[in-house]
């Protein structure tokens, strides 16, 4: 066992992506002792930023349940934070450290419903998450997103399926409980994530255009206010439960499942590469 803990603890992995979804996958990694290192884009736009380890980037610390994340400018700084079981956030968006990093795993979960320049030859581990993506053209193993039975499974040859652009249904209600911007501008709050919200109360401004909240719930995502929205762009997301069953601090059913996917898949390859 302790062979195996040495061997981990020197197992560099980078992930595209540190979003709600990436943080379930990163949790998983960090707790089986990888040295993870999360790369981001200057402003990353997810919504649900309480559970999201790029909210680093714009509060320079993030902290989701027992992870902490800290901005760092350079992969120089990342053995410090390894030495304090903290996560590097670099922003690295189209991950040019990676010659220099060299790490044995490469994880994309940006989730972009398309492949944004994740190549096998990137790592000597490549996985992806999502539709967009090819095994084992593009990576290693895709790993399927959509809700449902066949949620993380590991694709070794194909896709995984398409996106339907509809969101998963939460409390009865599905894409009537997001929001996307009605104009490109910058954002500015007037609510904050877990606010009990009512349908027709205002919950935020793009440019000078007021954002009213769809329904009666519980405001579980909402785009940082650092960021300026593009008209259409996914910003928000109300969850039609009560506040007593909506939980927006802690790590979602589907991020950890993803995230326990995207650990058998390292295994999985690492045994048939012989790199474990």
């Amino acid at each position: 066992m302790g062979e195996i803990s040495q061997i981990l603890s020197e197992t560099i992995v980078a992930v595209r992506g540190g979003g709600d979804l990436a943080t379930g996958v990163i949790q998983k990694l960090h707790h089986a002792g990888f040295k993870v290192i999360v790369l981001e884009t200057a402003k990353p736009l997810a919504i649900r930023r309480t559970v999201a380890l790029c909210n680093a980037v714009f509060q320079k610390e993030q902290q989701v349940e027992d992870l902490n994340a800290v901005l760092v400018n350079s992969i120089e700084e990342c053995a410090d934070c390894w030495s304090k079981k903290w996560l590097p956030v670099l922003i690295d968006e189209h991950a040019t450290c990676l010659p220099l990093l060299q790490p044995l795993v490469l994880v994309d979960a940006i989730l972009a419903k398309r492949n944004i320049g994740t190549q096998k030859t990137m790592a000597p581990i490549t996985i992806a998450l999502g539709p967009g993506f090819s095994a084992p053209e593009d990576v290693d193993v895709v790993i399927e997103t959509m809700r449902g039975h066949h949620l993380g499974r590991l694709y070794s040859d194909g896709s995984a399926l398409a996106n339907t652009g509809i969101p998963g249904e939460i409390g009865g209600k599905s894409a009537e409980r997001v929001i996307h911007s009605p104009a490109s501008g910058q954002v500015r709050h007037v609510k904050d994530i877990g606010a009990v919200v009512q349908k027709g109360e205002l919950l935020f401004y793009v440019a000078d255009q007021p954002v009213y909240s769809p329904l009666d719930g519980v405001l579980r995502g909402l785009i940082s206010d650092q960021v300026e929205c593009t008209k259409g762009l996914k910003c928000a997301d109300v969850d039609p439960r009560s506040a007593e069953e909506v939980d927006y601090r802690t790590i979602s059913d589907k991020a950890r499942a993803l995230g326990g996917a995207v650990l058998e898949a390292v295994f999985l390859v690492g045994r048939q590469k012989g790199l474990f």
